[in-house]
Formats: C-alpha cells, structure tokens, sequence
C-alpha cells in the first residue's frame, strides 16, 4: 500500500537523506560483482546503515522545532502539558518582557539549547522530546497507525516497534563507535548484506511515517 508522504519540507527532507542511503546500497551491489581485494562493499552498507539513522534522528530535530514554533506563536491555542511546563532562563524571560524577542522566539530557542546536541535514535528520547508537541503516545498510535496501513496483516505493537528501532541504532552504533568490529575481535568485522541494510532502512522510513501521520 503506497502511503503518501507529508509535504513539509522537514519530511522532504528526511526523504532525501532516506534515498541517499539507498543509494549507497545501490552503489555496493553495483560493486560487489567486481569482487575487489581492496574494497569491502559490506562499508557501503555500513554507511547506508548510518545515514538512514541520521535522516530520522535529523528530522525529529526539525519537527520538534517546528512544531514547538508553530504552538508557541498561537495565543490561546491548548498546550500540550509538557509545553505548558517547560521553563525558561530568566535571562530570556527578561528579553521577552522587554520586546527585544517573542515569547515564541525565546521557546523556540531554548528548546533548541536543549535538543540540538541530543541524539533522537532512541524510543524513550524520541517519546520525551515529542511530548512537547504532543499528548499522545506517539509508539503506541504508530504501532496502530501501521497496523492500520496493513489491514491488520503485522502483529506490531508498540512494544516490538520501539525494539525494532533500538535494534537498528544498536547496530548503528556498533558500527560508527566500534568500528562493526566482532565482540574481542579487533580484526573481524560483523557481516552484512544489501538486504539487510535495505531493511533497516525501510523499517526507518516506516517508523517515521507512521509517526508523522500521529502527530498529524
């Protein structure tokens, strides 16, 4: 079933980084006919593997910011709760109360302070962060929403898609903090093919669909 995808340019955006990582596999299976001593096509997955991860984590930074700016530029718009209670410096409630900023320019602003240098690749982060946008609980009405899109056909729940995720960031970070390098083993690196990178990739542009079309 082909779900169309969000005309923002924060999710056009995602998409663009989601098919530079396809390509990346493209590039390795192109290769890997040659069989060449002195190239490894398994780093093309590898790589594809982490771009994939950074498009979702980049665009769950983008959506925050820019629905955190949308809420706070509406007066008498409801809050979500996490928003109503999020505090400022003081220092920016000065700037506010002497015109020199908006009151949505400041929250914009030291929402970012917050997020910007946190990694958005894990569920219970994601969640946190998503909160100030949202009351809902965005896995479990992913889970539904792609259940949904299946006609019932997936048993996924919120449980295994939040496991789906911290499996794809594990391997994720084995491979750009560990080198992908085997348990004790500093020569052997762990295998992977182009199905494989592939999937994680799919599974990733599914997620952050499902979660796009929850928080509307």
């Amino acid at each position: 079933m082909a779900i169309r995808h969000p005309q923002t340019r924060e999710f056009q955006a995602f998409i663009r980084n989601i098919e530079y990582a396809r390509k990346m596999v493209v590039a390795g299976q192109n290769l890997a006919a040659f069989q060449s001593p002195v190239i490894d096509v398994g780093d093309f997955y590898r790589a594809a593997w982490v771009q994939a991860v950074s498009a979702i984590d980049h665009w769950f930074h983008e959506e925050l910011y820019r629905r955190v700016a949308e809420l706070a530029a509406l007066d008498g718009t409801e809050m979500p709760h996490q928003l109503t209670r999020f505090e400022l410096p003081l220092a920016k409630v000065e700037a506010v109360q002497q015109g020199s900023v908006t009151l949505a320019d400041a929250v914009v602003d030291h929402v970012k302070a917050k997020w910007a240098n946190a990694s958005l690749q894990n569920p219970r982060k994601i969640g946190e962060a998503l909160k100030l946008v949202t009351n809902q609980n965005i896995w479990e009405k992913a889970a539904r929403q792609l259940k949904e899109w299946t006609y019932g056909r997936t048993t996924i729940t919120e449980q295994t898609l939040k496991k789906q995720l911290v499996a794809i960031t594990d391997r994720r970070n084995k491979i750009a903090h560990e080198a992908d390098l085997l348990d004790g083993d500093l020569e052997q690196r762990r295998s992977i093919t182009d199905a494989e990178a592939t999937d994680a990739i799919d599974r990733i542009e599914r997620i952050a669909l499902a979660i796009a079309y929850v928080l509307g």
